[in-house]
């Protein structure tokens, strides 16, 4: 039976990072609870809450992490060819609760979802506090595609996106990559490795090497530069 240390009532305290197990890769504890301060400092760990309904609140921070410098986006040609005709609106922050539920929506050849209840408040809790956002695509009245995560000083944590159209999600994605270059950020955190990932231009690195980069960038502060609730954005490609 796998022990794992359980957390307090202090948001701030987690076990160091190499104290995560290595099966399952970077599960790291478990208990304590969804408040604000508690994720914001998870986060800037290199911690991130990842569990089912039913089970504890699990923390993981596995090794490697999967990451992506916002100048770095790999757009194919097919996709910039789609891009150019502009088929959807792209708005930011416009519909941060839609976009976590569709989101935790049953998907194809997939169980349950980690998008549980609580989660799903915890991060509109966040998001009326300015630090979770959302990259929505839109066309008409319809939200077909879209993201959303956390930004912490000049990093941006990735957390969950769909598409209800062909190329959606990954037109979301690439622009959010652009505004987030422009605005000054440096890395994207992508958390676990997938092919569609490093379609994009995703690689990983160390879990240690990770976690100096958060302290580097976001340090003992986590306001970031991004704007509030962006709509009408052209196509930056």
């Amino acid at each position: 039976m796998i022990q794992l240390p359980w957390l307090n009532d202090d948001p701030a305290l987690f076990p160091p990072l190499d104290t995560a197990l290595d099966d399952p890769d970077g599960l790291l504890a478990a208990g304590g609870d969804l408040k604000p301060q508690r994720i914001v400092n998870a986060y800037a760990q290199g911690i991130f809450p990842w569990y089912e309904q039913d089970q504890p609140i699990l923390w993981w921070s596995p090794n490697p992490r999967t990451v992506l410098h916002p100048s770095e986006v790999h757009l194919s040609r097919s996709l910039r060819k789609q891009l150019r005709k502009a088929p959807f609106e792209l708005r930011f922050d416009t519909a941060f609760s839609t976009v976590m539920q569709a989101c935790a929506a049953p998907r194809r050849g997939a169980g349950g979802t980690w998008i549980t209840p609580q989660m799903h408040k915890a991060y509109c809790d966040l998001h009326e506090l300015g630090i979770t956002h959302s990259v929505e695509m839109w066309q008409g009245d319809d939200l077909v595609g879209g993201l959303y995560g956390l930004a912490l000083g000049r990093v941006f944590f990735g957390e969950s996106m769909f598409a209800r159209r062909d190329n959606a999600s990954k037109i979301a994605f690439a622009s959010l990559c652009y505004y987030l270059n422009d605005w000054g950020f440096e890395l994207i955190d992508c958390q676990v490795a997938s092919d569609h990932l490093f379609s994009l231009g995703a690689y990983e690195i160390p879990r240690e090497e990770f976690a100096q980069r958060l302290n580097n960038l976001i340090g003992h502060s986590t306001a970031s530069p991004w704007p509030c609730e962006l709509y009408g954005l052209d196509y930056p490609f």
